[in-house]
């Protein structure tokens, strides 16, 4: 899991670096919209999957699995960025509660 966050710092520290010209709070709340979008993506595909989109996307798993990688990765960014250095406790925590 150690290798997960590290590259979940990295991804932060260039997220952030193209978002230096927007104020913290602001930032967070983006992330935290991108998640949505995402998880909307995912959906999105599981419709063309099912034949259900009017627009004639075709879809595999694999390309739902693709945008939920997309989602979980927005969400543990948008975790990083409220809270830097407790990003990986708090993750923890909550997974253990939940297990």
């Amino acid at each position: 899991m150690d290798t997960l966050w590290d590259n979940i710092e990295k991804l932060s520290a260039v997220c952030r670096a193209a978002g230096a010209h927007l104020p913290d709070e602001e930032l967070k709340a983006l992330q935290v919209g991108k998640v949505a979008e995402e998880a909307g993506e995912a959906m999105h595909a599981l419709h063309g999957l099912k034949g259900l989109t009017t627009c004639g996307d075709d879809h595999t798993w694999s390309e739902v699995q693709n945008d939920l990688v997309g989602a979980v990765i927005a969400a543990l960014l948008a975790m990083h960025y409220i809270a830097p250095t407790g990003a990986r406790a708090t993750f923890d925590e909550i997974l253990h509660r939940r297990t």
